[in-house]
């Protein structure tokens, strides 16, 4: 029975010809006022001529038998539901598929754009942020049923490309350039940087001239290129793996060059694009936005034109309700610009959304390569994985096991908080079995699989609610397909980590305060079934965050 709908018609029968389609009806913020809230008789009092207590009691008169019904203060209308009630609604819930993620994405389609990380560079700690943030998202989004391309918009293209090519010729060994790596083409990267940057023209030149051969096709320089790229996308994929992230295609900014200069022609041709000190800009001080360039002094391109690009590419080939695009929040001019005139060159019917982060910072200093501080992926994944063994391997648990743990403690670290805020990476906090932690929560799944073992075979039952700590449990379990939608909604699966956290609390809490094998036999089944949908849900929530649940730990 969905309770906001039922409210919506009693509103609706007390005051006819009005529109109350913003009834909403909420989880009570305490127990004592009952189980759920709607404090919108306040809001329509004055539009249907009463006081808010008496536009509260005249709705109540219409809400019926299925609700207990109490009107509070100044018109607050505070609902109780009958175990009967809660019975039904758990076994509509267990019974149905996904445990009831409603499918209100169905025949819709989101292109999610995350990660991003810069060919021919390994991945460190400051790219996990986009990388499990984003992959969140996307699997949220499909667990609604939406159709989601995943896109992983690579920084393949541009001037680093000509100082790498300089670089992996004169800077690296017969035998690197034989078994080239990404470790090496960075490390030739930064030796060939250093020269040009220490004033030396002659090598500073001969980068230009190797970017421009690029530029121009020259088959040895896109031969390098191309080889460049393959290791790099091998590279990432192999962290991907170990994160189980996958994308359903890697773009990056090389796809978008050819049709680049249709972008700037079409900006020129509606009277958006004017010549300023020789660059291209589109100017959005109107906007207090500032001024966008869309093609610079030297002719050549940058962000703005490709995303311009990249998003005329992604309507035409996908048709998608909307493009959803992770990155770190010190973007969010450029995306509030790029949005603002992807609008006025006519991609109305997609919505663009710019899901910003604050950056992670380790032991209070910000990641960097000054800071000594800048730890690689796999390092931080490998160190995940050691931590974690050590807390398992008394237990008797493996490396795959310990893999789990660690990657989880990783992910659940970043995704718990909400993506906006600056977060400060602590192993201690990742790790821990107790408060709100990635492994806490598998352990939490873990204890349930044990308990249902235990219990072996549960005969046929109906879910029975009678004590109060059963009754929260059940009402919170009954939020998750809410939760789920909340996180969809707000990009953020943060309120998703909350509400499982809240949930296995109010379990441990049940199970602490309830005897379930050495309770009457109706009694220890139905407490089971209660039990058994609480891991269900556990799990099915976790996944949605990437995080494996490991039946024993």
């Amino acid at each position: 029975m969905d309770l906001t709908q039922l409210v919506r018609s009693a509103f609706t029968a007390a005051f006819p010809g009005e529109d109350f389609s913003q009834v909403k009806v909420v989880p009570a913020t305490d127990p004592k006022f009952g189980d759920y809230q709607c404090n919108d008789a306040l809001k329509v009092a004055k539009k249907v001529g009463l006081k808010p207590r008496d536009a509260a009691l005249k709705v109540a008169e219409h809400i019926g038998e299925a609700l207990k019904v109490e009107v509070a203060g100044p018109g607050f209308l505070n609902l109780t539901v009958s175990p009967d009630w809660l019975a039904g609604e758990l076994d509509s819930l267990a019974a149905a598929p996904s445990c009831g993620i409603p499918q209100k994405g169905k025949g819709r389609r989101v292109v999610m754009d995350y990660s991003s990380p810069n060919a021919a560079k390994q991945m460190h700690i400051g790219h996990i942020r986009s990388t499990v943030i984003g992959n969140a998202i996307d699997r949220i989004f499909r667990s609604l049923g939406y159709e989601v391309i995943a896109d992983n918009h690579l920084g393949d293209w541009g001037t680093q490309f000509g100082i790498l090519i300089k670089g992996y010729r004169e800077c690296l060994t017969q035998d690197e350039r034989d078994n080239l790596t990404v470790a090496n083409l960075e490390k030739c990267y930064v030796l060939s940087a250093a020269k040009a940057k220490d004033v030396d023209e002659t090598w500073k030149n001969a980068c230009r001239e190797e970017l421009v051969k690029l530029q121009q096709g020259d088959p040895d320089n896109l031969a390098l290129w191309r080889r460049f790229v393959q290791i790099s996308i091998g590279e990432f994929e192999r962290m991907y793996l170990k994160l189980g992230v996958k994308f359903d295609t890697y773009r990056g900014e090389s796809y978008y060059n050819a049709m680049m200069p249709g972008v700037v022609a079409r900006l020129i041709e509606i009277g958006l694009a004017k010549e300023s000190d020789g660059a291209l800009i589109v100017d959005l001080s109107d906007e207090k936005l500032g001024v966008a360039i869309v093609r610079k002094s030297d002719g050549g391109y940058n962000y703005t034109t490709s995303d311009l690009a990249c998003v005329g590419n992604r309507v035409t080939e996908y048709a998608p309700e909307r493009i959803i695009y992770v990155t770190d929040d010190r973007q969010q001019l450029h995306f509030k610009q790029f949005f603002s005139i992807a609008k006025k060159m006519g991609y109305t019917d997609v919505k663009l959304v710019h899901v910003p982060f604050g950056l992670m910072s380790y032991q209070g200093k910000a990641i960097s390569t000054r800071e000594g501080n800048l730890i690689r992926l796999e390092e931080l994944l490998a160190e995940a994985k050691r931590r974690s063994l050590e807390i398992v391997k008394d237990r008797g648990g493996d490396e795959a096991l310990a893999e789990a743990i660690g990657y989880g403690a990783v992910k659940y670290a970043d995704l718990s908080h909400d993506p906006a805020t600056a977060i400060d990476f602590d192993w201690d906090k990742a790790l821990a079995l107790e408060g709100n932690s990635g492994p806490y929560l598998q352990y939490a799944y873990a204890r349930v699989c044990s308990l249902l073992e235990k219990a072996g075979e549960v005969g046929e039952c109906d879910f029975a609610i009678s004590t109060q700590h059963e009754k929260r449990l059940a009402l919170q379990l009954l939020e998750f397909p809410g939760a789920v939608v909340r996180a969809a909604e707000a990009y953020k699966p943060s309120i998703l980590a909350d509400y499982l956290f809240q949930t296995a609390q109010l379990y441990s809490s049940f199970y602490q305060n309830s005897p379930i094998l050495k309770s009457e036999e109706s009694v220890r089944n139905a407490r089971l079934r209660l039990c058994a949908l609480f891991g269900e849900i556990l799990k099915t929530g976790l996944s949605l965050l990437g995080i494996e649940t490991p039946r024993h730990i």
